[in-house]
């Protein structure tokens, strides 16, 4: 319950919401061929295929699901979470988020809290500022505590604690394990992760016999001394960039309800675009107008702007870009700098539906006076990508990839 300030008591430290967002968890597509969006995600950029449901199969679901071209989620991640995207079918959306708007082709926007009290409390918040609830409880595979709704778009978001790790035996959790999982919105405390492995195993339930997680491609390139898949990887997702109906709504409802921090806004062509972060790095939502889709040469299919994701340097930027346009992935050179503020050399490349993907290496970092770097004091990018790079006071200063490379 919020004080006489209007401030919420979030592990000891009152904040405008009850719950804090710590980074963007996992993200997800819908396709009209999930086939080759699944190729692409894995084979081209490194996502590792996890797990896999076929939803038809699921008692309550199969009715839903009947007219479905392909009923799967397929969830692939690139480090130690359970996963970071997950790939599904556009009929997804119809089956499950009532009638998206046509250009919804994200099938989620997933950010991470601190605690499942944070969750609870979240869900409660969120239903008192009359925002609707989808659901709440605790899926299975992945076993992180959630609560789901809608931004003002239609964009479907979860909240989220707990997420499944994949330790160093890449194994998922089996099946049997499932159920642990929720519908409905859990009492607390729940047992520890600990707690729920010794019951497993004392039921007789197999805790290594789930998916066991590889790459699809084989190591043929040395990236930092590793043997990968590909000249590059993947050392963290984000930040979104979405095309939205109406600019001031949206930030509010992810500012004053989500507890987003406005880290600047710019004009572009007569065009006002906002970035919005949670942690220290520039930004992790991206807003922009709908009138601007056309412009950039974006398809109106779908109403993501940008989805980024970062690789390990600039090194493996420029060998990872290379690297895509020999096997054929096409690239977009109508996404100007002025656009990405915070991030500097970036190349954006089209998934086989359109999506625009941003790899990058940088993202700028805000200091203890919550200020972003003045624009005149940011690298000038050109055309011509040199070889190496002079350093910035915050290069290699933002989110370490934990675990192994591969």
């Amino acid at each position: 319950m919020a004080n006489s300030g209007g401030k919420f008591n979030v592990g000891g430290v009152m904040l405008p919401v009850p719950f804090k967002i710590r980074r963007l968890g996992h993200f997800g597509f819908n396709f009209d061929n999930l086939k080759a969006g699944v190729d692409f995600y894995t084979r081209m950029l490194g996502f590792r295929m996890v797990d896999e449901i076929d939803l038809s199969k699921i008692p309550g679901l199969g009715e839903k699901m009947k007219h479905s071209p392909d009923p799967r989620i397929i969830f692939t991640n690139y480090g130690g979470d359970h996963h970071a995207m997950v790939l599904a079918h556009r009929s997804l959306g119809a089956a499950f988020g009532g009638a998206p708007a046509d250009d919804i082709t994200i099938n989620q926007i997933t950010w991470q809290l601190g605690t499942l009290e944070e969750v609870v409390t979240a869900a409660d918040f969120l239903r008192g500022r009359k925002v609707t609830i989808e659901r709440v409880g605790r899926d299975m595979p992945g076993s992180n505590w959630h609560v789901y709704f809608q931004d003002p778009d239609g964009h479907t978001i979860e909240l989220y604690y707990g997420i499944e790790q994949i330790g160093w035996t890449r194994v998922a959790k089996p099946q049997s394990m499932y159920y642990r999982g929720f519908h409905e919105q859990p009492p607390v405390p729940q047992m520890n992760e600990e707690d729920e492995l010794r019951e497993a195993a004392q039921k007789g339930i197999d805790i290594t016999s789930g998916h066991h997680v590889q790459d699809s491609m084989p190591p043929k390139y040395n990236v930092g001394g590793v043997m990968l898949g590909r000249p590059f990887k993947i050392t963290r997702i984000g930040p979104v960039g979405l095309f939205v109906n109406d600019l001031s709504r949206s930030e509010a409802f992810f500012t004053e309800t989500l507890g987003f921090i406005k880290t600047e806004e710019l004009m572009h062509q007569g065009h006002r675009a906002i970035y919005l972060r949670n942690g220290t790095e520039h930004h992790s939502l991206a807003l922009f107008p709908k009138q601007l889709r056309g412009d950039l040469g974006l398809d109106a299919h779908s109403s993501v702007m940008t989805f980024g994701v970062e690789v390990g340097s600039y090194q493996q930027l420029v060998e990872g870009v290379r690297f895509l346009k020999e096997q054929g992935v096409r690239f977009t050179e109508k996404i100007p700098p002025d656009l990405y503020p915070g991030i500097d050399y970036a190349a954006h490349a089209l998934d086989p539906e359109g999506h625009c993907i941003q790899l990058y290496y940088y993202m700028e970092q805000i200091g203890w006076d919550g200020k972003p770097r003045p624009k005149e004091l940011r690298r000038k990018v050109g055309a011509q990508w040199p070889e190496a790079l002079e350093p910035l006071s915050d290069t290699y200063a933002d989110q370490t990839f934990q675990g192994p490379l591969g």
